[in-house]
Protein backbone atom coordinates (compact mmCIF):
# COMPACT_ATOMS: atom_id res chain seq x y z
CA UNK A 1 0.00 0.00 0.00
CA UNK A 2 1.18 3.50 -1.14
CA UNK A 3 1.43 5.88 1.87
CA UNK A 4 -0.21 8.32 -0.34
CA UNK A 5 -3.31 6.47 0.29
CA UNK A 6 -3.84 6.86 3.79
CA UNK A 7 -4.80 9.62 6.09
CA UNK A 8 -2.60 10.58 9.13
CA UNK A 9 -3.78 11.95 12.94
CA UNK A 10 -1.49 13.72 15.55
CA UNK A 11 -2.17 10.56 17.33
CA UNK A 12 0.47 8.44 14.56
CA UNK A 13 -3.10 7.06 13.66
CA UNK A 14 -3.06 5.95 9.77
CA UNK A 15 -6.25 5.63 8.06
CA UNK A 16 -7.42 3.64 4.84
CA UNK A 17 -10.51 4.60 3.56
CA UNK A 18 -12.44 1.65 2.11
CA UNK A 19 -16.09 3.01 0.82
CA UNK A 20 -17.69 3.00 3.79
CA UNK A 21 -15.07 1.48 6.63
CA UNK A 22 -11.50 2.31 7.19
CA UNK A 23 -8.73 0.35 8.51
CA UNK A 24 -6.33 1.73 10.98
CA UNK A 25 -2.97 0.92 12.05
CA UNK A 26 0.27 3.01 13.71
CA UNK A 27 2.56 5.11 11.79
CA UNK A 28 5.88 3.97 10.82
CA UNK A 29 6.79 7.27 13.09
CA UNK A 30 4.49 6.18 16.04
CA UNK A 31 5.35 2.30 16.30
CA UNK A 32 9.28 3.69 15.70
CA UNK A 33 9.02 5.75 18.86
CA UNK A 34 7.32 2.85 20.97
CA UNK A 35 9.91 0.46 20.45
CA UNK A 36 9.48 -3.71 19.48
CA UNK A 37 5.56 -4.26 19.75
CA UNK A 38 5.03 -7.30 22.42
CA UNK A 39 1.47 -7.22 22.78
CA UNK A 40 -1.64 -5.76 21.31
CA UNK A 41 -4.99 -5.42 22.94
CA UNK A 42 -8.22 -4.48 20.44
CA UNK A 43 -11.04 -3.70 21.87
CA UNK A 44 -13.94 -6.14 21.09
CA UNK A 45 -15.49 -6.04 17.86
CA UNK A 46 -18.89 -4.78 17.68
CA UNK A 47 -17.56 -1.97 20.05
CA UNK A 48 -18.92 1.53 18.53
CA UNK A 49 -16.20 4.19 19.03
CA UNK A 50 -16.48 7.81 19.16
CA UNK A 51 -13.63 9.59 17.26
CA UNK A 52 -11.27 10.16 20.43
CA UNK A 53 -11.97 7.29 21.63
CA UNK A 54 -9.53 4.51 22.66
CA UNK A 55 -9.84 1.24 19.94
CA UNK A 56 -6.70 -0.86 21.83
CA UNK A 57 -3.33 -0.35 22.71
CA UNK A 58 -0.09 -1.50 22.22
CA UNK A 59 2.51 -2.96 24.94
CA UNK A 60 6.09 -2.96 24.22
CA UNK A 61 9.67 -3.25 25.88
CA UNK A 62 9.54 0.83 26.48
CA UNK A 63 5.88 1.43 27.28
CA UNK A 64 1.97 0.57 27.29
CA UNK A 65 0.23 3.37 24.28
CA UNK A 66 -3.49 3.70 24.05
CA UNK A 67 -4.45 3.60 20.41
CA UNK A 68 -6.91 6.92 19.83
CA UNK A 69 -9.64 6.52 17.01
CA UNK A 70 -9.49 10.06 14.95
CA UNK A 71 -12.32 8.01 13.53
CA UNK A 72 -16.12 6.90 14.98
CA UNK A 73 -17.72 3.93 13.89
CA UNK A 74 -18.30 0.11 14.77
CA UNK A 75 -15.49 -1.90 15.25
CA UNK A 76 -15.83 -4.92 12.52
CA UNK A 77 -12.76 -6.53 12.29
CA UNK A 78 -9.58 -7.05 14.17
CA UNK A 79 -6.28 -8.12 12.65
CA UNK A 80 -5.62 -11.44 13.76
CA UNK A 81 -2.38 -11.93 12.60
CA UNK A 82 -1.08 -9.14 14.92
CA UNK A 83 -2.76 -10.79 17.87
CA UNK A 84 -0.68 -13.82 17.10
CA UNK A 85 2.39 -11.71 16.28
CA UNK A 86 2.38 -8.17 17.61
CA UNK A 87 6.23 -7.80 16.14
CA UNK A 88 4.07 -7.60 12.19
CA UNK A 89 3.51 -3.79 13.39
CA UNK A 90 7.09 -2.74 13.50
CA UNK A 91 8.06 -4.85 10.18
CA UNK A 92 5.29 -3.61 8.02
CA UNK A 93 2.93 -0.81 9.76
CA UNK A 94 1.35 -0.06 6.65
CA UNK A 95 0.60 -2.79 5.27
CA UNK A 96 0.09 -6.65 7.29
CA UNK A 97 0.49 -4.41 10.36
CA UNK A 98 -3.38 -2.39 10.48
CA UNK A 99 -4.60 -2.88 13.63
CA UNK A 100 -8.96 -2.20 13.52
CA UNK A 101 -11.40 -2.06 10.68
CA UNK A 102 -13.96 0.34 11.29
CA UNK A 103 -17.55 0.70 9.93
CA UNK A 104 -17.65 4.88 9.19
CA UNK A 105 -20.53 6.86 11.29
CA UNK A 106 -19.09 10.21 10.12
CA UNK A 107 -17.36 10.21 6.40
CA UNK A 108 -16.42 13.63 7.38
CA UNK A 109 -13.82 13.08 9.75
CA UNK A 110 -11.67 12.06 6.57
CA UNK A 111 -11.39 15.43 6.28
CA UNK A 112 -9.85 16.41 9.92
CA UNK A 113 -7.26 14.24 8.94
CA UNK A 114 -3.59 15.10 7.66
CA UNK A 115 -2.70 13.74 4.12
CA UNK A 116 1.10 12.42 3.97
CA UNK A 117 2.76 15.60 3.34
CA UNK A 118 0.98 17.32 6.15
CA UNK A 119 2.16 14.50 8.56
CA UNK A 120 5.55 14.57 7.87
CA UNK A 121 5.70 18.08 8.48
CA UNK A 122 3.97 17.85 11.99
CA UNK A 123 6.54 15.13 12.79
CA UNK A 124 9.45 17.32 11.66
CA UNK A 125 8.11 19.80 14.64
Amino acid sequence: MESSELKFSEDHIWVLVLENRVKLGITEYGQDQLGEAVEFVPVEVETYIDGGDTFGEIESQKAIVELISPISGMVINVNERVLDDPSIINVDPYGRGWLVEIELSDEDEINNLMDEDGYEAFVEE
